[in-house]
């Protein structure tokens, strides 16, 4: 095959590779495209140590390759930051995500491991807030998006009013978890 037609399979491979590493992140495929990323780096290879006489194709290729490479890094620190997430789950508070106006035991307070008793909204704001900001930040470990905080708000004050419905008094108890690379809450009825 000359090389153009190469160039030109390697910059849709690259393409159709660059949608499955964002197919896979995303969730929607559950292994990585290992073996695609091969056959790109194999065609990548198959030039590597070669003299190109015509600039153009030459420029062309040196082109696709620092693309390629570019790509590459960055699929190895978002499968990385994925991998750490998973491995690692997601500790406790950071010192400074506690809300200082909740004492400890008291609905809004958060708990060891970072949990979080949530019981009026409007009250609990600070631990709604310290968990959102627990939540975006074991997301981005795991290269998952997260919502605006009112969505999240919102979100909280939904659950929280649908699980204690015809319990009385009490509140929820709310934790991270991480799961197969993924983020989510885990919630609880406490007295």
């Amino acid at each position: 095959m000359p090389l153009a037609d190469d160039l030109d399979q390697l910059n849709s491979s690259i393409r159709e590779l660059q949608v499955k590493w964002d197919m896979y992140f995303s969730g929607v495929d559950k292994l990585p495209p290992v073996q695609a990323q091969a056959r790109v780096e194999k065609l990548i290879r198959q030039y590597a140590f070669s003299e190109i006489p015509n600039s153009t194709e030459r420029f062309r290729y040196q082109t696709l390759t620092a693309r390629f490479n570019t790509f590459n890094e960055l699929w190895q620190k978002r499968l990385r930051a994925r991998e750490e997430g998973k491995a690692f789950g997601v500790h406790g508070l950071k010192a400074d995500a506690v809300p200082p106006a909740a004492a400890p035991g008291s609905p809004g307070a958060a708990r060891p491991g970072g949990e979080y008793r949530v019981g009026d909204l409007n009250r609990d704001d600070g631990a709604v807030r310290a968990l959102y900001e627990q939540f975006v930040e074991a997301r981005q470990r795991t290269g998952e998006g997260s919502p605006a905080y009112d969505s999240f708000r919102e979100l909280i004050g939904r659950q929280t009013a649908k699980i204690l419905d015809g319990k009385g008094e009490g509140a929820v108890q709310f934790r991270l978890d991480t799961k197969d690379g993924r983020v989510a809450l885990k919630a609880k009825v406490v007295k």
